[in-house]
């Protein structure tokens, strides 16, 4: 891991957030500061109905019982759902558990494996296979009608990778180094822009950059995935906000068959 990275905070390591997706608020992977940079770019974490921890590394779970706090009005109501590895829920050898019993008792709680699914409402969550660290690690691939948000949470490529966010109207994806640079259970550029053609989203987004990533250009990163692969891609910066309306595949009506 380039773990630099959050060390020095010179990317945020709060996660993301996933907001009204069926009227449904999510945060994913809440890492160091996702309490604080919530409140720093006008959300709130009391609106949360779920948290999702993709895996047992620092980054991705150290403020997930803080949120969970929130979610859950401080403890005090049946509220919420927790979706997470088996690492960060119940253990795994040496990895986890990462968040409390005390903190697992008032939301519901979903223990994902590799195609393994799980409900929030109307929204299906199903655990995407990743090769990482902690061998439990996964991705999350929601779904509902017609939509689809693929999170592919750290990994290295492989060749089946693009099977399990096949379909994904927007692909988010763990992209820690620039060009081809290797670094174990992570992907760079050149992988990144492989999983976009093979996948063919709509959008892609590049997050959880690295800091050769970070001081160089990840902008230009982004736009050669983009020349290579068709598909508008960003790479994320901190406190960016996107608008996924207008990514949603478009409702066929009767106007379309006359």
């Amino acid at each position: 891991m380039d773990a630099f990275a959050t060390i020095t905070q010179r990317r945020m390591t709060g996660g993301l957030r996933i907001d009204k997706i069926d009227g449904k608020n999510i945060h994913i992977d809440p890492g160091p500061g996702a309490l604080v940079r919530t409140y720093q770019f006008g959300l709130t974490p009391l609106k949360l109905d779920a948290v999702m921890v993709s895996h047992s590394h620092t980054d991705h779970y150290t403020d997930a019982e803080v949120l969970i706090e929130a979610m859950t009005k401080g403890m005090t109501r049946k509220k919420g759902t927790v979706v997470g590895s088996k690492s960060v829920i119940e253990g795994y050898k040496q990895w986890g558990p990462c968040i409390s019993k005390y903190h697992l008792s008032k939301p519901d709680i979903s223990i994902l494996g590799v195609n393994e699914t799980a409900k929030l409402g109307k929204i299906k969550i199903k655990g995407t296979k990743t090769i990482h660290g902690d061998p439990t690690a996964v991705g999350f691939k929601l779904k509902v009608k017609n939509f689809s948000i693929s999170y592919t949470a750290d990994t290295e490529y492989f060749e089946d990778l693009h099977k399990y966010h096949s379909g994904a109207d927007v692909l988010i994806a763990s992209v820690i180094r620039p060009r081809n640079e290797k670094i174990r259970g992570h992907m760079s550029t050149h992988d990144f822009a492989k999983l976009v053609d093979e996948v063919s989203p709509r959008l892609a987004i590049m997050t959880h950059l690295g800091m050769k990533m970070v001081v160089n250009d990840a902008k230009k990163e982004a736009d050669s995935v983009k020349e290579q692969t068709g598909v508008n891609t960003f790479a994320a910066y901190d406190g960016m906000k996107i608008n996924l309306d207008q990514f949603m595949p478009k409702q066929e009506t009767l106007d379309s068959f006359r």
